[in-house]
């Protein structure tokens, strides 16, 4: 959580300052050819993050299966990214336009290929990948300031974006020692990693439709500013996200460990332990984005970039969907192996993504795709806890929701109403506004007492003393 929240920090950093440099058109160029690559990296991925994750809580006290299995991914890894690169490569020839921001953007499929941040993830180390991270964003956001200076330095943004997700991912290879051996190449087992990784390939390309899809269909239709404005406002809500969905990244390898030993009970405490936590940030996240949206579109973005403001409101909805279906599907499914019911839920939403798509897009452009978006992230989450509605107590899992929902709403208007009442618009004023929003939540919603928050105090009290 304390990651999530720096890396929520940074952007707040370089967002504004990267906007006023590059303009609308920059940072629509940069979203429309990453969203082009990001479709090369997930061919080169398949599945094998998701599933080197689970497999490697599976397998975590067996050291001689867990070396093995690293190096049985790691060497498949590296033969689909390699082919993935290969198609990419063919795809800058035949592009045409925007092709030295394609070539440098390639750099995420080199990331790609030596990441082993899921095999860390697997044992729950994720102190080492945290401070490798940390210490490269840092050296990447001091380089974003230094160098990116005019317009013309959009290559050299995208360059430190992706160089340092290489550097990144460099630094954790030295780790391994401590946990693998050298492979004995007779007893790897490549093929048998075959089918169950692109079984997760499947989801994954689904949920690629939400990430990216939008992003290459507006910059194709209408402009590559529109799916600037898209990117820009999908940024934040993905920052905010990062901190609600931060449990299912800690609590998938641990629940995978559980359900290896059988021990299904722990698995169900640490889904309603967590859905609370995660209601708890959802509801004022949602309704103060909502509530601040167009003072911190023109503060945070600048001139040029009022149709974010809109898209912040549409997307919001977004936080509390996906922190939902983020703990019944991460933190639950995949964990119990019901990969079936999680993909179907993923393919149904993709499917309805691209369906609504075209023809919001046509006749509300971004605000369209938006829609899109969201509707199809209520589909997800509503189909997955329908399927889930008979192996775990649902109505348990939402007992004080309507606390944190009424709590949140009354914030998001107050919120609302403060920032129009007050003239100035500031970054005093957004901070003023935040600190607002805050207090009001946590008033109101210590005067309803929820379970998960009295809970949390409880705990704060023992460990202070």
């Amino acid at each position: 959580m304390v990651y999530q929240v720096f890396i929520l920090l940074l952007p707040i950093l370089t967002i504004p300052y990267v906007s006023r440099v590059l303009g609308p058109t920059g940072i629509g160029i940069n979203a429309f050819t990453n969203s082009i690559v990001q479709y090369f990296v997930l061919f080169g991925t398949l599945g094998m993050t998701m599933y080197g994750n689970r497999e490697v809580a599976y397998q975590r006290d067996q050291p001689k299966q867990l070396s093995n299995l690293f190096w049985e991914l790691s060497i498949l890894r590296l033969v689909t990214t390699t082919i993935a690169t290969m198609m990419y490569l063919g795809f800058i020839i035949l592009s045409g336009e925007y092709q030295l921001f394609y070539l440098i953007q390639g750099l995420f499929l080199v990331s790609n290929a030596v990441d082993v941040s899921w095999f860390f993830q697997g044992l729950e180390e994720f102190r080492i990948t945290v401070l490798r991270n940390t210490l490269v964003k840092i050296i990447s956001l001091i380089s974003i300031f230094v160098l990116v200076r005019t317009k013309d330095d959009l290559w050299l943004y995208i360059f430190i974006l992706s160089g340092s997700q290489v550097l990144g991912n460099l630094t954790l290879l030295p780790y391994l020692k401590r946990y693998i051996t050298r492979p004995h190449w007779s007893n790897l087992m490549l093929t048998r990693h075959l089918r169950p990784t692109i079984e997760m390939f499947v989801p994954q390309i689904a949920t690629q439709v939400y990430l990216q899809l939008n992003k290459t269909m507006l910059g194709a239709l209408i402009g590559v500013q529109a799916s600037g404005f898209y990117d820009n406002s999908d940024k934040i809500v993905k920052i905010l996200l990062a901190v609600v969905t931060a449990t299912g990244t800690v609590l998938l390898p641990h629940s995978a460990h559980s359900y290896s030993q059988g021990r299904y009970d722990i698995i169900e405490t640490s889904l309603d332990k967590s859905m609370h936590f995660i209601l708890l940030l959802a509801f004022p996240l949602t309704t103060g984005l909502a509530g601040v949206a167009p003072l911190f579109t023109y503060v945070f973005f600048g001139k040029g970039f009022n149709p974010v403001a809109d898209l912040l409101v549409i997307e919001s909805a977004v936080i509390v969907l996906v922190g939902i279906s983020n703990a019944v599907g991460v933190q639950y499914l995949l964990p119990t192996n019901q990969l079936k019911t999680f993909t179907a839920s993923v393919v149904f939403g993709a499917l309805v993504n691209i369906v609504l798509n075209l023809p919001l897009i046509l006749l509300i452009q971004s605000n369209g795709a938006m829609v899109a978006t969201v509707l199809s992230e209520l589909l997800v989450t509503v189909y997955q806890l329908i399927k889930v509605r008979k192996q775990i107590h649902i109505f348990k899992l939402f007992a004080e929701v309507w606390k944190y929902a009424f709590s949140a709403v009354v914030m998001g208007v107050l919120v609302r109403i403060f920032t129009v009442v007050v003239p100035v618009q500031s970054v005093t004023l957004l901070l003023l506004a935040v600190l607002w929003g805050g207090a009001i939540y946590f008033l109101i919603l210590g005067l309803l007492r929820p379970h998960v928050l009295i809970q949390m105090i409880l705990v704060l009290k023992r460990k202070s003393k």
